[in-house]
């Protein structure tokens, strides 16, 4: 019951002194150095793949940046292309109508009317007569003028004979010389009071004649101020009726200076007037003033218009529009592609590669929004709208695409 088992007690090989450190819990040093280098290195190469994920963004972030600011460094730009110089439509003016001739009748004699003949719109001839002045107090000067004329004349005949018997008596020396000449002299001064007395009559005569009002030319009445019995004083500026001849029109129309190269003698404008819609009459240039007004830099022009049917009255407002003038060979810009510098007005160019070129260009009319451009540039150029001040010659820059199309003038 004692006796002792030998293979109990007995160390087998899962017992050796190299496994008696596992069994008692104790690694050995070996195996836990290859665990440690394997989690060493699988830690390096997940920090290194942590550090590459981090820095990879970072590094396309700069490079995007990188790439955004040298793209934003190049200007961008847009470019018309260029086209034939088109005139505008031509200017209509604003034109004031007038008689070919017209004049106020003014009395030349004081006196009372007696009857007037015409009425406002009457068609008169030259030398008709219109109206007829009492003058009582003329007629009388005129008689008195008459008779001292008279008196005058007899005083000279009785000069004449005793100038022309002392003449005589000189002769043999019946009267003294001092004499004979008194009497000579006394006809002299009868002669020149017989004339005096004479111009006055003349003009009391012509005074007279200015009773009767009568028309200085063919015309239409339009303005009559006298009634019967008024008194009219020679000399007050009071008008009695005005005359004017609208069977011709005289049209006064404002040039601006830009058109004033336009307008030339006997070129033929279009007439109109506003409650005549539709309907134009011709004008023709008939003169112009020859100079610019520097308050309102316009020239005076006048043209004529034929009214024979009597269609348009004189005094009226209408609108005169001139043919446009020809235009000189060149191409149309936009008005904001240009650059004003020391060098005068310039262009940029863009070629193909984006590379930018000033160019100076010869200005000809300018029209608004375009400008006719006569030298500097051509048809196949591609012109940038509204270039930044910083642009110069050399410079790349992006075009719109939006501003690839050409624009029209």
């Amino acid at each position: 019951m004692n006796t002792f088992d030998r293979s109990s007690t007995t160390p087998s090989a899962d017992t050796a002194p190299g496994a008696l450190g596992s069994v008692s819990g104790r690694p050995s040093s070996r195996g836990t150095g290859s665990r440690l280098a394997a989690v060493f290195f699988v830690t390096v190469i997940l920090a290194g793949l942590a550090v590459v994920a981090g820095l990879i963004p970072r590094w396309r972030a700069r490079i995007a940046l990188v790439e955004s600011t040298q793209a934003l460094a190049i200007p961008t730009v847009a470019v018309v292309g260029l086209s034939n110089a088109v005139a505008p439509p031509a200017l209509l003016l604003s034109a004031e109508l007038r008689p070919y001739l017209e004049a106020p009748i003014h009395p030349r004699a004081t006196g009372y009317v007696r009857r007037w003949l015409v009425d406002l719109g009457t068609n008169v001839e030259a030398g008709q007569l219109l109206a007829e002045i009492d003058t009582p107090e003329l007629n009388q000067e005129l008689a008195r003028s008459r008779a001292e004329l008279a008196q005058v004349e007899a005083a000279r005949d009785l000069a004449q004979t005793t100038a022309t018997r002392w003449a005589e008596l000189l002769k043999t020396s019946s009267v003294a010389e001092q004499e004979a000449a008194e009497k000579k002299a006394d006809l002299a001064l009868k002669v020149a009071t017989v004339e005096a007395a004479r111009a006055n009559v003349r003009r009391l005569e012509e005074l007279n004649g200015f009773a009767q009002v009568t028309a200085p030319f063919a015309g239409i009445i339009t303005r009559r101020l006298v009634n019967v019995g008024d008194l009219v004083t020679a000399g007050t500026g009071v008008e009695l009726f005005r005359v004017a001849q609208t069977a011709r029109l005289r049209v006064f129309v404002r040039v601006p200076q830009a058109l004033v190269p336009g307008i030339a003698t006997n070129s033929i404008a279009q007439l109109s007037l506003q409650e005549m819609p539709g309907k134009t009459f011709e004008a023709r240039v008939v003169r112009t003033a020859g100079a610019i007004e520097p308050d309102s830099r316009t020239m005076l022009t006048e043209l004529e218009v034929d009214n024979s049917k009597q269609l348009l009255l004189s005094g009226s407002y209408a609108q005169v529009r001139f043919p446009a003038p020809p235009l000189a060979a060149g191409v149309s810009l936009p008005a904001n592609a240009l650059l004003f510098r020391a060098e005068g007005p310039q262009v940029g160019l863009v070629d193909a590669d984006g590379k930018v070129t000033l160019k100076s260009v010869v200005l000809g009319r300018d029209f608004g929004p375009t400008i006719e451009v006569l030298h500097g540039v051509t048809l196949q150029d591609r012109v940038i709208v509204n270039p930044p001040d910083a642009l110069v010659s050399g410079m790349t820059v992006r075009i719109l695409e939006s501003g690839k199309s050409d624009a029209k003038p």
